[in-house]
């Protein structure tokens, strides 16, 4: 796996998200934001888009964009993950596989 493969960035995300909801934190947007991925934003936006479509986030707008094709996701004050999302984190063998991959180099939650 590399830093920039989608189950990389989804795993990220939802990990922050669980992470979050767990502890009764705020979800701060900075933590997904492209920087923060080190992928571009298009990307970034892909995977949230796919990820609320999927029913794993919940708190997404989809908003259209003139002179885009895809939607743009817009981050909502309730973003988190969704009882599917964790399921998805937890029981999905390549979610592991990207978990193991992202502990190796201790960037799966922010501060850790």
């Amino acid at each position: 796996m590399a830093r920039n493969d989608y189950f990389v960035i989804a795993c990220r995300i939802l990990s922050y998200l669980y992470a979050c909801l767990k502890e009764g934190e705020k979800v701060d947007a900075d933590f997904i934001s492209s920087e923060w991925l080190g992928v571009p934003e298009s990307y970034r936006d892909y995977v949230l888009r796919h990820l609320f479509t999927d029913g794993y986030i919940e708190g997404v707008q989809l908003v259209t964009i003139v002179g885009h094709a895809e939607k743009k996701p817009k981050i909502q004050p309730d973003f988190s993950i969704t009882p599917k999302g964790i399921e998805f984190l937890q029981e999905n063998p390549t979610m592991d596989k990207a978990r193991d991959f992202l502990k190796s180099l201790k960037e799966i939650v922010p501060g850790i």
